[in-house]
């Protein structure tokens, strides 16, 4: 009986771990296609408030986002493949074990920013589905016990849409100071 209990409990996580997976590509692929001029409806409440809190955290930003990603594509060699180098710049951003939304929305806005910069080089929009698969990849799979934890993406859209992340609350400060911590690893990772 517990054997079938445990095999029930592993195929209940693995369909959660493939559901979570599936909704950060979707996720990330509108954030990538939305910074690259794609103009469509989001998908989802979530994907809405993604690119509303990211973009005017990149407008905030702007320069050093812009910055941040020149030394990253720098850093990528001649011929680069951004999503292995976004690999290890999400997997050094949140070694410190301090993985929230404001770290993520960071991650979203650089990568936009990124993705924004190849979109018109030739192999541009296979890149920048690779960087959304890339995402998908770290985030659905191996920080899914973290964002099921904090709701998943429904999560993510409740602490935006409660009230937490208004337009002038101290909720949206935190997030934004939290996403500037983030934005400092990112420089720290690129620049030395």
């Amino acid at each position: 009986m517990s054997e079938t209990m445990d095999h029930n409990n592993v195929a209940v996580e693995e369909k959660m771990s493939c559901w979570l997976k599936e909704e950060t590509r979707v996720l990330a692929e509108d954030y990538i296609d939305f910074c690259t001029g794609i103009q469509r409806t989001p998908p989802s409440e979530s994907a809405e408030a993604m690119r509303r809190l990211a973009k005017e955290l990149e407008l905030q930003y702007r320069s050093k986002f812009l910055s941040l990603s020149d030394s990253f594509l720098s850093t990528c060699g001649p011929n680069p493949e951004p999503s292995a180098c976004l690999r290890s710049i999400m997997t050094k951003m949140v070694e410190d074990g301090k993985l929230n939304w404001g770290r993520i929305v960071s991650l979203f806005a650089f990568t936009g920013v990124v993705a924004a910069q190849i979109f018109s080089r030739e192999d541009g929009v296979k890149s920048c589905r690779r960087l959304a698969e890339t995402i998908a990849d770290y985030l659905g799979e191996e920080k899914s016990d973290w964002l099921l934890e904090n709701g998943g993406w429904d999560g993510f859209c409740k602490f935006f849409h409660t009230g937490h992340v208004s337009r002038e609350s101290s909720m949206k400060t935190a997030l934004f100071a939290a996403a500037g911590v983030g934005l400092a690893g990112l420089t720290f990772l690129l620049v030395r």
